[in-house]
């Protein structure tokens, strides 16, 4: 048997796959595409996460559409975390032109142009559904870290958080956290101490200058209500194709904390809301972080070892994660060692780190009779790759060469217009991005103390109209007339039902990160 029969051989054995699968493209032997010799990725292991990596303009952005684009059309909702703004195009066809005819031809497939669902999503000002979540629901661990505090500081604030808790004091946004904050540093003090333990006024105010730091990140537009419902990432649409949502960071590049904010409590929320489901058929959501390199360059120790955590587990409830960035250098070792699917563009040897580099990336593929792997990786023209990924039974795939297929949607961004039609005729806008503000730690602390201060003015008299000075008190009838004041507050219809709200969603979990594991409701 000739080589070119070998590899032929070696291609078909390697990619014929019993269950239902998704097609990347076709194999490519000595520089020349191989009509029908599909390189096809297994359903089945798709939760198993991946990489999309290579150098600026080599085509990893129209492999993430094509890799989207695949999973929707198998019925595989998609969130799509868009740093460049350049994915908006999923929604609406695409266009054939003679290249493109030309590249499909070699692969043996049609071009078929095609819209899919796509539902546009967002953190800040950018347009799209909004996306919130409360500071109850993150919990005292999470806050803490996200903050990055000392274990003194964390151990203060989850003192308030169980205050808070004890006392129907919903914790929704950042100004119920401020409020609470400089509450236990003045007139609380002595109320929360007595009963909870002692409280540094260094730490506390440690605690709330971080807090207005994530504050002026934006991170004010993220906590609040309503909550975003994980579930609503889950939906097909009518026609039986998975939703792409579609994540606008475009105004984030700048602000790490809050992209890390909004990682860990989606993570986390996922990760406790899914149920197990063990080796699955078939994903039930995949996750695609677009130029990751800018999450990992920038992020904290926590959110990193959050992420190499959620990535060892998360596969178990049916979501896979792809990171498509420039370089896999840029991908943390313990990270890349998790995914089993690698998308390698052409790398760029400019420089000699850059062949060092380039000599250690090729050391990540199964070794090939038929590539000089750190050769290929340079010789790649734009829209192919180098792929590896695994079979049915978790075993790498062999590495192949791979002439990849064209997106079917729109390969350019939507106008203003058709964007701003997108998102009005969106179901989800009219759940989500109203603003609500109900009745929470700073409305009743606010009016607790205003009701406090009452009783220190001065008192008319009723036989010359004349005002008193203040009788002073004693500290049992400060007691019994604060604790009237606060019972008023809190057998208030509305806080009663803040409180169930508080008790059934705060501590969600994940091992440590978050309280006990729950849903939303």
């Amino acid at each position: 048997m000739g080589t070119k029969e070998k590899f032929i051989t070696e291609i078909i054995e390697g990619y014929s796959f019993k269950g239902e699968s998704i097609i990347l493209g076709t194999a490519i032997y000595e520089n020349d595409p191989q009509q029908n010799l599909h390189i096809k990725i297994p359903l089945s292991t798709i939760n198993r996460h991946g990489l999309i990596a290579g150098a600026t303009g080599t085509g990893k952005t129209k492999t993430v559409q094509v890799f989207a684009e695949a999973l929707s059309e198998k019925s595989i909702p998609v969130l799509l975390m868009d740093i460049k703004g350049d994915l908006s195009g999923l929604a609406e066809s695409g266009s054939s032109n003679p290249k493109i005819e030309d590249r499909h031809s070699k692969i043996g497939l049609p071009y078929q142009p095609k819209k899919f669902p796509v539902e546009f999503l967002t953190l800040s000002n950018e347009k799209g559904v909004r996306l919130r979540a409360t500071v109850s629901e993150f919990g005292p661990v999470l806050v803490s870290k996200i903050l990055e505090l000392n274990d003194t500081q964390a151990g203060l604030l989850a003192i308030l958080f169980k205050y808070c808790d004890d006392n129907n004091l919903a914790l929704l946004d950042l100004k119920d956290l401020k409020k609470v904050l400089q509450f236990a540093n003045a007139e609380g003090k002595k109320e929360i101490e007595k009963n909870y333990g002692s409280i540094s006024p260094t730490s506390t105010g440690t605690i709330l200058r971080k807090v207005v730091e994530l504050e002026q990140q934006g991170a004010d537009k993220f906590f609040g209500e309503k909550s975003f419902e994980v579930e609503d990432l889950l939906r097909i649409d009518e026609n039986g194709n998975g939703i792409i949502s579609i994540l606008r960071l475009i105004d984030l590049q700048d602000r790490p904390k809050l992209f890390s904010t909004f990682m860990l409590s989606l993570l986390a929320e996922i990760y406790s809301s899914f149920p197990e489901l063990g080796d699955k058929a078939e994903p039930k959501l995949v996750i695609i972080i677009d130029e990751a390199h800018l999450i990992f360059n920038e992020a904290s120790k926590t959110l990193l070892d959050q992420i190499e955590t959620i990535i060892k587990l998360i596969r178990s409830k049916g979501v896979g994660i792809y990171f498509c960035t420039q370089n896999p250098t840029d991908v943390p070792a313990s990270v890349l060692s998790q995914l089993g699917l690698k998308i390698q563009h052409a790398l760029r040897a400019f420089t000699a780190q850059d062949r060092k580099m380039i000599k250690l990336t090729s050391e990540n593929y199964p070794i090939s009779e038929y590539y000089k792997t750190d050769e290929l990786l340079t010789s790649l023209g734009i829209g192919e790759a180098a792929i590896s990924a695994l079979n049915e039974k978790g075993v790498p795939t062999p590495l192949a060469a791979t002439l990849l297929c064209a997106p079917r949607s729109r390969m350019d961004i939507l106008t203003t217009e058709e964007l701003s039609d997108k998102i009005s005729s969106s179901n989800l806008a009219s759940k989500y991005n109203q603003i609500i503000d109900r009745e929470s730690a700073y409305e009743i602390l606010t009016k607790k103390l205003d009701a406090s201060r009452e009783f220190d003015l001065p008192i008319p008299n009723s036989k010359n109209g004349q005002y008193n000075p203040p009788q002073r008190t004693t500290a049992r009838t400060s007691t019994r007339t604060e604790k009237s004041t606060m019972e008023k507050v809190i057998n208030s219809p509305l806080s009663k039902q803040v409180g169930r709200t508080l008790v059934r969603e705060i501590a969600r979990g994940i091992l440590g990160v978050l309280g006990v594991g729950g849903r939303r409701r």
